[in-house]
């Protein structure tokens, strides 16, 4: 659960409290920043997280346009405090966020003034990190296979860093931006990861002699290495296979001419705060592996996305239709004893689903966990559900749009619910409003934001 301590001031330098508007954000149509404002921001409210969502479903009705409309709590405290808990675990390794997780402008320009790089892979998102007030210096442009225009805007802005992992890749740097900083991404083992990103990126380790090789001829830089072990690892030791890997790497880099000073672990880390054991457990393994295969001249980033905002990112969702549906019921059994009743299970329709913010469920194998938030004018944010004082139903949960595959959850236990009541889920901040659209008329829903302390320490 979210940490909903009292609020502190307004974090974001360079964007004055008084300049922000009274609604939520509203998603710009054009995809270009240039033309955007930097006042052009949402308030950051003064209440916790709880307070947030207790305030928005008592102000939301149905009969006002729009007024049982999804909505998300963005806790930018938790962001500050993930950040925190980075560098005291590996205080050796910068972390560049990975803006593909959630590109929100606040979230990003949170993490800016944190002092954190930006790993982006478009030109959309270097604009985004340049608006935000990122220095080109900490951006690295991490994708392998780039645009052209993509390239030339990079060129442009300063910023040097990026990453390549084929032959094609160079020759196409050579005639962009042959003063590029370029960082060799290798290939890893990531069988242990949700999404797994070496059956498209990464060269192989035969690969990089001939990788090597072909940079010298064109007079390319080669900087450092990177690798990526897959969005949301399970196994620690792949940053160990990994990190080997890339130190053989530098081994080979000196009789090409290269002298490496950069290693970028890419991500990998996991968000939830349920999961603080695997994040611990695999930040016991790399600080150790990193000091003991890398000298100290050696700078070492990372790009994790998840981790920093899954938890920061409540969704509220209405329930704005339910069907009643009577299970089959065997009445050739136990013939001697009376007929039972038809088993009662519901389908719940509710204002998100898996084309807006549940898109994680077929993209990042997000498995949902809905809590009830109001029943029937009761407010029961933070209960666990075995200890509601009502019985549960078989349930099936879905989205609001009329494609059968928009299901949240085909099989979950509820409480009775009626049209009106809500429900919600908690992180719910990675790949969820990244990748939302509109079909089927249906809006992104919207963001509200605060900045907590934590109730107690980190």
């Amino acid at each position: 659960m979210l940490e909903s301590g009292p609020v502190v001031a307004w974090p974001l330098r360079g964007l004055p409290r008084e300049q922000v508007i009274l609604e939520p954000a509203k998603r710009r149509q054009s995809t270009s920043l240039e033309k955007a404002p930097l006042n052009v921001f949402p308030t950051v409210d003064s209440r916790n997280v709880e307070s947030l969502l207790k305030a928005h479903t008592r102000a939301n009705s149905a009969v006002q346009d729009d007024g049982e409309a999804a909505f998300f709590v963005a806790d930018m405290g938790h962001v500050v405090r993930q950040h925190e808990r980075w560098h005291a675990a590996l205080p050796r390794i910068e972390p560049f966020y990975a803006m593909k997780c959630n590109p929100d402008p606040i979230v990003v320009k949170t993490l800016v003034d944190c002092g954190s790089g930006l790993d982006c892979a478009s030109k959309t998102e270097l604009q985004l990190a340049l608006a935000m007030g990122a220095h080109p210096s900490k951006i690295i442009f991490a994708n392998p296979c780039k645009m052209i225009s993509h390239i030339a805007f990079a060129v442009e802005h300063g910023i040097r860093m990026m990453t390549f992992d084929n032959l094609e890749e160079l020759e196409k740097i050579h005639q962009v931006a042959p003063n590029a900083r370029l960082v060799l991404r290798i290939l890893t083992d990531d069988t242990g990861s949700a999404c797994k990103l070496s059956l498209k990126f990464g060269a192989s380790m035969a690969a990089v002699p001939k990788l090597l090789a072909r940079a010298v001829a064109l007079g390319l830089e080669i900087i450092g290495v990177s690798f990526h072990v897959g969005s949301g690892c399970s196994d620690p030791t792949a940053f160990v296979h990994a990190l080997n890997n890339a130190a053989r790497v530098f081994e080979m880099a000196p009789s090409y001419g290269f002298h490496m000073t950069l290693l970028d672990i890419g991500g990998g880390f996991p968000g939830h705060l349920d999961n603080k054991q695997q994040f611990d457990a695999i930040t016991e393994l790399v600080g150790p592996q990193v000091d003991a295969l890398f000298g100290p001249e050696i700078r070492v980033i990372s790009e994790p996305g998840r981790y920093f905002v899954a938890g920061a990112f409540t969704l509220a969702v209405n329930v704005v239709a339910r069907r009643s549906v009577l299970q089959d019921v065997d009445t050739t059994a136990q013939h001697d004893a009376p007929p039972s009743d038809p088993a009662q299970t519901y389908m719940y329709y509710v204002n998100d689903g898996v084309y807006g913010s549940f898109n994680n469920i077929m993209f990042d194998h997000y498995v949902p966990e809905a809590r009830v938030l109001k029943l029937g004018g009761r407010w029961l944010f933070g209960h666990a559900a075995d200890h509601l004082e009502a019985p549960r139903y078989e349930s099936s949960l879905w989205g609001p749009t009329c494609d059968s595959i928009d299901c949240l959850s085909a099989s979950t236990a509820l409480p009775e619910m009626q049209i009106g009541d809500w429900l919600y889920f908690e992180n719910m901040g990675a790949y969820t409003c990244a990748a939302a659209s509109c079909f089927n008329g249906f809006v992104k829903s919207r963001i509200w934001y605060t900045f907590t302390q934590p109730a107690l320490g980190l």
